[in-house]
Parts: C-alpha cells; sequence; structure tokens
C-alpha cells in the first residue's frame, strides 16, 4: 500500500508518495487548483494499484479535493493540521516547512500515528443536504418578493392585500387598479413584475420537492407513510 500525502493550499496542491513500511518518498508532484490539473494526479498514482490518499485539511483548503477523489474510487483518510505538524517536529531536521515535507508528514502522519479518519463518497443524504438547502434560499426568497408586492399594493390599492396572498391572487389585484401618474405606473409596473417572480418561486420550490422524493424514497424513511408529511 503506497500512501501518497496531500498538501493543499489556495492556489496549488503538492502530493509525495511515501512507502509506510520505510517512510522512503517515492515521487511528488505539485498541481494547479483545477479539475484538468486534479486528474494528472490519479493517473500518475496509477503505477501504485494499491495506494490511499491522505489529504492534510479536508475539511478546509483540501475539502474540495477529499470529496473529489472518493466521487472516482479513490480511497482517501483526512489527516488533522495538528497531526502533520507534529510529526514535522519529530522528523529529522525539525521544524521545516515546505510543501514536499508537508505532503509526506501527512501520509506518514496517517500510517503511523493512528490519527485519520476515512472519508466516505457523498451519498443521497449529502443530495438531500443540498435540496434541503436551496428548498430553504428559495422559500426566503418567495417570502421577500410577496413582502415586497405587499409594500407595493398597500400604495396602489385602498387596504392593500390580504394575508396569505398566493400568485393567482396577486395577480388579479393590480389588474383592478388603473393607475394615474407616473409613481402609480411604475408600482403597478412592479407589481406585476413582482407577481411573475412569486410564481417563478412557487414552480422552483414544486420542482425542489419533486426532486426530494425519489432521495427520500431511497433512503427507506417510513415517514412520509404518515398522513400530512412529505418529502420536504
Amino acid at each position: 500500500m503506497m500512501l501518497i500525502g496531500i498538501d493543499p493550499h489556495k492556489s496549488t496542491h503538492t502530493a509525495t508518495a511515501v512507502d509506510p513500511g520505510t517512510n522512503r518518498d517515492h515521487a511528488s508532484m505539485r498541481i494547479d487548483v483545477s479539475l484538468e490539473e486534479y486528474q494528472r494526479m490519479p493517473d500518475r498514482a496509477r503505477q501504485w494499484p494499491g495506494r490511499r490518499w491522505a489529504v492534510e485539511n479536508a475539511r478546509g483548503l483540501g475539502h474540495h479535493l477529499a470529496s473529489w477523489l472518493p466521487a472516482r474510487g479513490e480511497e482517501v483518510v483526512r489527516v488533522p493540521p495538528s497531526a502533520t505538524a507534529r510529526v514535522r517536529q519529530l522528523s529529522r531536521g525539525a521544524g521545516r516547512k515546505n510543501d514536499r515535507i508537508d505532503a509526506a508528514a501527512a501520509a506518514c502522519a496517517a500510517a503511523l500515528q493512528g490519527d485519520a479518519r476515512p472519508v466516505q463518497p457523498e451519498s443521497s443524504t449529502d443530495a438531500l443536504a443540498l435540496l434541503d438547502e436551496r428548498h430553504s434560499n428559495l422559500a426566503q426568497a418567495g417570502v421577500r418578493a410577496v413582502n415586497q408586492l405587499h409594500a407595493l399594493l398597500r400604495a396602489l390599492l385602498p387596504g392593500g392585500a390580504p394575508r396569505g396572498l398566493s400568485a393567482a391572487k396577486a395577480e388579479q389585484l393590480p389588474e383592478s387598479a388603473v393607475p394615474a401618474g407616473p409613481a402609480e405606473t411604475t408600482r403597478h409596473t412592479l407589481a406585476a413584475g413582482l407577481v411573475a417572480e412569486v410564481r417563478a418561486w412557487d414552480v422552483k420550490l414544486k420542482d425542489n420537492a419533486k426532486a426530494m422524493a425519489p432521495l427520500v424514497a431511497e433512503s427507506g424513511s417510513r415517514l412520509t407513510g404518515t398522513p400530512g408529511i412529505g418529502a420536504v
């Protein structure tokens, strides 16, 4: 098993292959942070059929690479920066710091210190989390559009608009007003635009719920069998 340590930086990553039996550095390379450059690392690492990637700071600068590799079938562990710092301090020439040494230290820490933790490929749970965050953002955007529409309708119609304003009802209200003067005409135009936005947010929310449904079913959850509980 060859360990390949990764020292991530904002614009570059350095990979160093280390034999865990001898701690010998076999090869090292530096890449720019881009998808095209990412591919160079597994291409070169194929010379070691048995390999494991040890990514330092996999929840920070190394997060994207630590997610990208497992999705393509690579075995990855994450190593905290404190572990690589400890290995570097205990190694010959203690305190030295450069990308190649840090990358090798990450691999050594993963092999010898027991500080590594496996990185699991992203699953349907991660997809649901993304859709859930999107649902919250869509709902908030819809509320903002409705609030803006209420404010305009208060100035455009006597008594404004009722609570619980739906897109269908909101579409009828501006039509009942005949604007006079540039201010009312502008309010009328803006209100019509906001009605279209509210309708669009409603459609996006429905599409979001449809995307969640198969993922919830895949999870095996039986909650959706309870009356009143849907995928969202």
